[in-house]
């Protein structure tokens, strides 16, 4: 006799119906839940303790760290969750650009003191640098190379070097290099807020630095100071230009007065530049620096515009990028 439809079933392998009954399990969890796989939001708007005046910002996996232009406290947000604390109480004196290390050592440009370096796990400042025996001075922003922490002055051409030591040791006060600018760079005796954001070029080999004051861009070797301006096309001058920030290729120029932030394409050795959108947000509030983590870009509201006081609210705002 010719078997049945029942009596071939009876052929199907146990281990067969588990690994499909299994399936079926799952599938339906999933789609019972679907907000499991789906990540959290993250917060586009990260208040600051009021009165914290922030300027600088510099980010390590979901934690932004931020500086006080009022007494140079630095404080740590979680970009999860928008919560955060002052991990380290400042000089009295401002906290302006900052870069983080592999060693969770914090970079911070000090304005007239010059530099600090802060251990983000024990808040102790580690090292602190004149950079300048030049009165006054505006140690503003940072970059850290292979080579050195790169500084610049907003009231001299000239980039201030903390040269690194074997095994990434910080330098003496007395090992402090300071490299003129010149070539394409223009600048008179007296001009204020000229140099200002800072990092590379998409191929490592040279240093790009922002002069506010003419909205210009520079290419600059960090061994001579040598600058080049960069061919923007008409997408110069940027007009207060700020903070700058590399990924890839994709150079983003934060514009403070401006509310906005400028996206360019940069070729690999960073001469040319080619303007790509515009980003702004009802959220800025004369933003000054930038940072990443994960697809999205943060920045802090200074609120240059706004007397500062104890009770001003402050915030880092966060977009898309």
């Amino acid at each position: 006799m010719a078997p049945t439809h029942g009596s071939s079933a009876r052929h199907v392998s146990r281990r067969g119906l588990l690994a499909a009954g299994a399936a079926a399990t799952v599938s339906a969890a999933l789609a019972a839940s679907p907000a499991a796989a789906a990540p959290k939001a993250l917060p586009t708007l990260i208040p600051l303790p009021d009165g914290f005046f922030p300027e600088g910002i510099a980010t390590a996996g979901p934690y932004a760290y931020l500086g006080s232009l009022t007494d140079g406290s630095i404080y740590r947000a979680d970009l999860r969750t928008g919560a955060g604390e002052i991990i380290s109480s400042g000089p009295g004196t401002p906290s302006v650009g900052l870069k983080l290390d592999g060693q969770g050592r914090l970079f911070v440009a000090a304005r007239a003191e010059g530099a600090r370096v802060v251990d983000t796990r024990t808040g102790a400042v580690l090292a602190s640098y004149a950079l300048s025996t030049s009165t006054p001075i505006f140690i503003n922003d940072v970059f850290l190379t292979p080579h050195g922490a790169f500084f610049t002055d907003s009231l001299h051409p000239a980039l201030h070097v903390l040269p690194m030591c074997p095994g990434g040791a910080l330098p003496g006060a007395d090992d402090v290099v300071r490299i003129p600018l010149t070539g394409d760079w223009n600048q008179l005796p007296g001009d204020d807020l000229q140099a200002n954001g800072i990092t590379a070029t998409p191929d490592g080999k040279a240093l790009l630095v922002v002069q506010s004051g003419v909205g210009a861009l520079h290419r600059v070797d960090p061994r001579t100071g040598v600058t080049r301006l960069v061919d923007l096309g008409d997408a110069a001058p940027l007009t207060n230009g700020d903070g700058l920030l590399l990924i890839g290729r994709t150079l983003y120029v934060v514009q403070n007065m401006q509310n906005a932030i400028d996206v360019f394409t940069l070729s690999g050795d960073g001469r040319r530049g080619v303007f790509q959108r515009r980003i702004t947000d009802p959220a800025f509030d004369v933003p000054t620096t930038v940072a990443a983590y994960r697809n999205r870009l943060y920045l802090p509201n200074a609120r240059f515009t706004t007397t500062p006081t104890p009770r001003t609210t402050y915030a880092v705002v966060s977009v898309e990028r």
